[in-house]
């Protein structure tokens, strides 16, 4: 769904990250009319941002010359350093003022190295991670855990508007990184135990399709991971992922150090972990969480360890 970006001076934004979600990010923004440049390491992600109609760069700094407000969607701890580093060595050449978005699920110390790098006269540093998935964006379903300066968030909310109807304003720099990790906390749970819930009920003779039918609309028990992740699940069907189990071990890491840090325990979500590692082992590192099933039904003696695809499959 487009929407027209509303009164704002068109500033020119750039991202550096141009995966799943900052591709996606970027057509979206491009189809509302927002000038959209970019880079990424990879040169397919770069010409699917030049078929998008935005215009590809050769380097993140090129990026921050001539960008009035950046994004950054990135996977690793070390590409948010090298990413930032990069930045800042760009504003002691060329000082500027710039407002910067970063997107990413990255353990709060990285947030807070970034932070201190980019203490300039002008700049602005928001941390604002999004829940949800490629496909739920479609739905305009993502929620955007805006933090930072507020009247910084208030001048781009047009740019949160145009990528979702959910943005809301959670307080300071790094409040957005902790909801976003409540928000991943109460989905490692609810996903295992919806897989839990499917092999139960299929052990006790009962139809999960019907499980899900019953339960899924109802405001009580039913959640959107349920109504998600059920149906993957019921089919045993993993691919196309709504989020790969390997890159959910990351963000089940970020979960338990931010928790650690502050002497918070959390037994029913560690209690979730040995689950998606063994899905991990058993070859589901490239397939949706949803394949927690497939552990817990080869537990069950439901199922036998069926081996998820190879790498090569996905190719």
């Amino acid at each position: 769904m487009m929407v027209q970006k509303e009164q704002m001076t068109s500033p020119v934004i750039g991202i550096i990250g141009l995966g799943i979600m900052g591709g996606i990010m970027a057509e979206t923004l491009l189809g509302s009319g927002f000038k959209v440049i970019g880079f990424d390491l990879e040169k397919a992600a770069c010409k699917r941002l030049s078929r998008a109609g935005g215009e590809p760069l050769k380097s993140t700094q090129d990026v921050v010359y001539k960008a009035d407000i950046m994004i950054t969607s990135l996977a690793t701890s070390q590409a948010l350093r090298l990413v930032y580093t990069q930045i800042q060595e760009a504003l002691s050449k060329s000082p500027k003022k710039l407002i910067l978005v970063e997107t990413s699920t990255l353990p709060m110390a990285d947030k807070e190295l970034i932070a201190q790098q980019l203490k300039k006269p002008g700049v602005s540093l928001l941390d604002c991670p999004i829940s949800g998935t490629a496909a739920r964006m479609k739905d305009r379903a993502w929620t955007i855990f805006v933090s930072g300066n507020k009247k910084i968030c208030q001048q781009i909310s047009p740019i949160f508007k145009c990528l979702s109807d959910n943005a809301p304003y959670v307080g300071a720099y790094g409040n957005g990184l902790k909801m976003k990790m409540i928000a991943n906390h109460l989905v490692a749970i609810y996903n295992v135990a919806s897989a839990e819930s499917v092999i139960f009920a299929k052990k006790i003779g009962l139809d999960p399709k019907e499980v899900l039918d019953i339960f899924g609309p109802s405001p009580v028990i039913g959640t959107g991971v349920m109504r998600l992740r059920m149906p993957f699940m019921i089919d045993r069907k993993y691919t196309p992922a709504t989020m790969k189990v390997e890159v959910w071990q990351k963000d089940m890491q970020v979960i338990g150090e931010l928790a650690k840090s502050v002497g918070c325990p959390l037994p029913i979500f560690n209690a979730t972990a040995p689950i998606y590692t063994a899905a991990m082992a058993q070859g589901f590192a490239l397939e949706d969480t949803a394949s927690t099933a497939e552990v817990i039904g080869t537990m069950a003696g439901l199922y036998h360890g069926r081996k998820g695809k190879k790498p090569h499959d996905f190719l």
